[in-house]
């Protein structure tokens, strides 16, 4: 998630063990805890433009590198605050800072490593947005308030609101799988996979993505007390003989695509008109194919050149009034409509 939000659940959980007089300093210790498995964006390479993918959200955010990441978090800030604080204390407020963050990563539609280095799996439960100001807004006001009263009661509520919300978010996906299952079969399809995912900053309208024979289906579905539909675009599956025939298979550039398919899940689709493979996961308007980010292939490139990675993520008025009509429900319409 977003670094705020990352932040703020580190420093709630950590301020669950602190006392009155250290909750401001527990507080942040856990604050920083919490960034600090993001560190692994600096791992990136002039020469390859997409291994920042392999790295971001693998070995810093497993489950099995928490004790290891809290000792080094502790050990950096230790020295600032000898005089104030036990290493141990130290120690325990950077777990429980630390400790959140791959989980937390992992209610995102994204992918995290949790079981590196045993699995590389992209752990996704897709039960949040990767930004949700009406989940960390009022942790970071219960913060805000622990630390001005020194009171951790607020912190403990702090941590209620997050497991109430996160919990709301697994309810509104299964809500939403419903729905999303009753569109395919509405149409006479066999979604053999299906993905869903909270669109920007809220629990009520989802991005839905099944797989349909070679085509992918892409729909927003808006959960409230019912759900509706905003109906959308679908693409062909990406495939090496159709769209890149020319490209040579033990190319770097083929490679790049591997690449790209384990970090996409295999959500590919292609546009011809850019030398385009995207993944089709993420776009701004949720009921759209239009890419967020993608790889640029060049068949006249050299065997070993990498593609270049290719991102928009440019939201003009008119695609904002789009998203806004979308969520009050005023672009949707119901199942009866449809099937009719």
């Amino acid at each position: 998630m977003d670094p705020v939000s990352q932040g703020a659940v580190g420093a709630a959980f950590a301020q669950s063990a602190a006392k009155k007089e250290n909750i401001i300093l527990i507080g942040f210790i856990g604050f920083l805890a919490g960034l600090a498995p993001d560190l692994d964006v600096l791992i990136r390479s002039e020469d390859d433009p997409i291994l920042f993918l392999e790295y971001h959200r693998q070995f810093s955010h497993s489950l099995f590198f928490i004790p290891i990441g809290s000792f080094f978090v502790a050990l950096f800030i230790f020295p600032f605050v000898r005089g104030l604080m036990s290493l141990r204390m130290v120690y325990i407020a950077s777990f429980l800072g630390y400790a959140t963050h791959g989980l937390l990563d992992a209610c995102t539609s994204y992918g995290t490593q949790l079981f590196w280095p045993f699995s590389d799996q992209r752990v996704t439960w897709n039960n949040i947005s990767i930004v949700d100001p009406i989940f960390t807004v009022p942790i970071v006001i219960l913060l805000a308030i622990a630390i001005t009263k020194r009171k951790r009661i607020f912190s403990f509520i702090a941590i209620g609101w997050i497991i109430f919300y996160l919990s709301l978010g697994f309810i509104q996906y299964e809500r939403t799988l419903s729905a999303a299952m009753d569109l395919a079969n509405s149409r006479g399809h066999n979604a053999e996979r299906m993905t869903l995912k909270p669109s920007f900053g809220n629990l009520i309208l989802w991005k839905s993505i099944y797989q349909h024979e070679e085509t992918y289906y892409v729909d927003a579905i808006r959960t409230v007390h019912s759900s509706t539909w905003c109906l959308g675009e679908s693409i062909e599956m990406f495939d090496y003989q159709y769209h890149l025939p020319s490209l040579d298979k033990d190319s770097q550039q083929a490679k790049d695509i591997e690449r790209f398919r384990w970090f996409s899940q295999d959500y590919l689709g292609y546009d011809d008109k850019n030398s385009l493979v995207t993944d089709i996961r993420y776009s701004m308007i949720p009921n759209q194919i239009a890419p967020m980010w993608g790889l640029v292939i060049d068949t006249e490139q050299s065997i070993d050149d990498h593609a270049t990675w290719w991102t928009s993520r440019s939201l003009d008025q008119s695609q904002l009034d789009l998203f806004k009509e979308m969520l009050s429900g005023k672009k949707c319409e119901d199942f009866l409509m449809i099937e009719q």
